[in-house]
């Protein structure tokens, strides 16, 4: 596979989508209250005199969001790359070029992996960086950074990402609306956001362990989708069964 082609399919992408104001305004939307809205929230409860005590089962259970947030991103992305394409008819004619199946789809999940982990990354700087400010004074100390966060955000971000694009070229291959596919394509957050409540409710505790325990299996299935993914992104497959 030459990365040099699939890099010319990501580069097509990258400014289709910044035609696309819904792509960049759903893109920035969660990060927007995650990273800068929640941090507020933090500072209220900082103010409170169980405060000390409250902050870091709340601070750990609200750094999963950039979890969520990563495996959320390339649903809208990758929705408008793949169903949008199949609509308009272009998906054809990028065939046709002297580019392999491999290079095409990893072209298309480059566009739909690097915009995505590029803001969740900024929008963990804006959050983590709030978040010490307002609560220095309570924790006498700086929360972030640390471990969990890191392995949230470099970690288990990524390869929630990963996982999000693999299903979402599954999903693009058996619809053909975009609404419909980001639908379908944003039922891979309910792990993730199960894991979420669980955390907030203590019936499951996010500490390193289990965020590398979390990481590991989210790897092995990453495995699995991507296989599945590229053996449906065919051209055969496509030009017969993609309609």
């Amino acid at each position: 596979m030459r990365l040099s082609k699939a890099w010319i399919v990501a580069s097509k992408e990258f400014k289709t989508f910044t035609k696309r104001k819904t792509i960049l305004y759903s893109s920035f939307y969660f990060e927007g209250v995650v990273s800068i809205g929640l941090p507020f929230v933090i500072r209220y409860i900082a103010g409170k005199t169980a405060g000390a005590v409250a902050l870091p089962i709340l601070l750990s259970a609200f750094s999963f969001l950039f979890v969520i947030g990563a495996s959320l991103l390339p649903v809208t992305i990758a929705s408008y790359s793949l169903v949008g394409e199949k609509v308009q008819k272009s998906l054809e004619p990028l065939l046709a070029t002297p580019t392999t199946d491999e290079e095409i789809l990893a072209g298309k999940s480059i566009a739909a992996f690097l915009p995505a982990i590029a803001i969740n990354l900024i929008g963990a700087l804006i959050f983590t960086t709030l978040v010490d400010l307002f609560t220095h004074n309570t924790l006498n100390s700086y929360y972030f950074p640390n471990w969990d966060i890191v392995i949230v955000v470099l970690l288990l971000g990524p390869l929630a990402c990963l996982l999000a694009v693999g299903y979402n070229v599954l999903i693009s291959s058996r619809v053909n609306d975009v609404r419909a596919a980001q639908q379908l394509g944003a039922l891979i957050l309910l792990p993730f956001v199960a894991v979420y409540v669980l955390s907030e409710t203590r019936v499951f505790d996010l500490t390193t362990n289990n965020l590398l325990i979390m990481a590991a299996i989210l790897a092995a299935v990453d495995v699995v989708v991507f296989f599945l993914a590229k053996a449906t992104f065919q051209r055969e497959e496509i030009l017969t069964k993609w309609k």
